[in-house]
C-alpha cells in the first residue's frame, strides 16, 4: 500500500470560505466530516491577510512582495 503524499497547503487559495482549514481533510464548508466543532476553521488569508505567511518571521531572506507603484513598472 502506498503512502498518500501530503496536499501542498495553499498561500492564497482563490475561494478560502468555501472550504475548512482545520484539518488535512480540506472538507467541503457544508460538510464538515472531521468534528473539530461546529464550524468551519478559516483559513489564515482570511483572518490575517494576503501576506499571513510572513508574521513573525526573523529571517531577512524572506521578504515580502514588493507592491507595484502606479506606472505599472
Amino acid at each position: 500500500m502506498r503512502a498518500k503524499k501530503p496536499q501542498k497547503f495553499p498561500l492564497n487559495p482563490k475561494h478560502p470560505e468555501r472550504l475548512c482549514w482545520g484539518c488535512d481533510k480540506y472538507c467541503p464548508a457544508d460538510n464538515l466530516m472531521c468534528g473539530n466543532g461546529s464550524g468551519r476553521t478559516e483559513h489564515p488569508a482570511e483572518i490575517m491577510g494576503e501576506d499571513w505567511y510572513t508574521w513573525g518571521l526573523d529571517n531577512p531572506d524572506v521578504a515580502p512582495a514588493k507592491p507595484k507603484d502606479e506606472t505599472g513598472s
